[in-house]
């Protein structure tokens, strides 16, 4: 059992577990959160992918023997797009081969089935402590408007927001990048996972709804639509 001198010196995380085996996933995303950290769950490889890419995670943890799109493969579409965030793969296979190929494929670490959680916590928050680019900022801050994606909570000025699913991970996208230029490309594949343009008024629709809860009866707006190229949040006058 981790000794509380040790939990006090991890900070908490967000995880995402992709495991198709879902009383296990049940039980892992439990234990994560009972050793005070957040863990989302994927069901498989697809929505592992869609997850990995809409949020931004301290770690993944990453079955390989998945449905829709296999473990291996999900990890080698997110390394091919750039995305750094630290994996580590759990499976059945355990041979030498095996672990070489998982690691090969871009895994940080490789665990193999069964093991116990303990190892798996203390792999995870060894993975964390590597100082990857996802594990730095758990608060996103724009003057007086904050965004805690460990605990989906939004305030400004002190007053909690509420915000629908894709209104979160808009807003968390924008203040990721704030005071940066976001196109409607960035967005459509960033936040909704398009990668073609669907025609649609879909951004316009939720940007304005996003822009009605966070600026509307504040002091000064924060979201701005910068004309012939997109949106930027940022603090100060227009």
């Amino acid at each position: 059992m981790q000794s509380n001198e040790s939990r006090a010196m991890t900070s908490a995380m967000k995880l995402l577990i992709i495991e198709d085996d879902r009383e296990a996933a049940a039980y892992v995303v439990k234990a994560f959160s009972e050793a005070g950290h957040v863990a989302d769950h994927a069901v498989d490889g697809l929505d592992g992918y869609a997850r990995a890419t809409e949020q931004t995670y301290d770690v993944l943890v990453v079955d390989r023997m998945l449905p829709k799109l296999d473990g291996l493969s999900l990890i080698g579409r997110l390394r091919a797009e750039g995305a750094k965030t630290p994996v580590l793969i759990l499976s059945a296979l355990g041979q030498v081969d095996d672990r070489v190929q998982g690691l090969r494929a871009g895994g940080d670490d490789y665990l193999t089935k069964p093991y116990a959680f303990a190892e798996l916590l203390a792999r995870v928050e060894a993975l964390a402590r590597r100082g990857g680019p996802a594990a730095a900022e758990t608060v996103y801050r724009v003057g007086d408007l904050e965004l805690d994606r460990m605990s989906h909570t939004i305030t400004r000025a002190g007053q909690d927001i509420p915000l629908q699913p894709r209104e979160f991970r808009l807003l968390e996208y924008l203040m990721r990048n704030a005071g940066q230029v976001v196109t409607r490309t960035m967005l459509l594949e960033n936040v909704w996972d398009y990668h073609f343009d669907p025609q649609t008024n879909v951004i316009d629709v939720h940007v304005s709804r996003l822009r009605s809860k966070i600026d509307k009866g504040f002091d000064k707006p924060l979201l701005h639509t910068v004309r012939g190229a997109g949106y930027m949040i940022r603090d100060g006058a227009r």
